[in-house]
């Protein structure tokens, strides 16, 4: 049978690249602009496109904040992109006024070396320890210009560098959360979507 994955559409994002990747995989993704939509979809993603501020303004008022959290309370599986791994910290550089969910600990800080922001593909290095298997030794795609510093280093399921190195991936009971673009990452980035939908 088909996983109902919801995709939280909360008002801007690569939602049509991230809709495809999940069928692609055998996934069977509802797109919803409200949390009504996702009701009965047994996992969620979380895509996340722009600023900071802008992506926890749509998630907070479109009223997806609490069917996020209680998703993560109750054990379902939830994947975050790109600033939707940005948005589960507690703060940010770039909008240092609006709080993030604080379902990690830790802040977004800015890249002070090479060019700002980063484009393109770059290597993605499995972590051990409780968030291994997450990530394929494997080049991924990237467009950020902010990266997540986690205070526990337990969470990091892939490291990248990129003048600093930082953590691309994380993975925390029910979140997997990725700074690269799976959708676009060719086979890598499909076999991550694979993963977690069979996780």
């Amino acid at each position: 049978m088909t996983t109902r994955v919801g995709v939280i559409d909360w008002g801007g994002g690569n939602l049509g690249s991230v809709v495809r990747a999940l069928r692609r995989v055998g996934g069977d993704p509802v797109l919803a602009a409200e949390p009504g939509g996702l009701a009965g979809c047994e996992r969620l993603v979380f895509p996340g496109v722009g600023a900071f501020g802008d992506v926890l303004g749509g998630l907070r008022g479109r009223g997806f904040e609490p069917m996020l959290r209680e998703a993560v309370e109750a054990g379902r599986p939830v994947l975050c992109v790109c600033v939707g791994l940005q948005a589960l910290f507690e703060g940010s550089d770039e909008t240092p006024e609006v709080p993030g969910l604080g379902l990690l600990r830790g802040r977004v800080r800015r890249f002070t070396a090479g060019k700002v922001p980063q484009i393109g593909w770059n290597r993605v290095e499995p972590a051990g320890g409780g968030a291994g298997g997450v990530v394929d030794d494997a080049y991924c795609y990237f467009v950020n210009s902010y990266y997540a510093a986690p205070e526990d280093p337990s969470v990091v399921a892939g490291w990248t560098d990129y003048g600093v190195r930082f953590a691309s991936a994380v993975a925390w009971g029910p979140l997997t959360a990725t700074q690269f673009h799976p959708e676009k990452s060719g086979d890598a980035g499909l076999g991550l979507l694979r993963r977690w939908l069979e996780r």
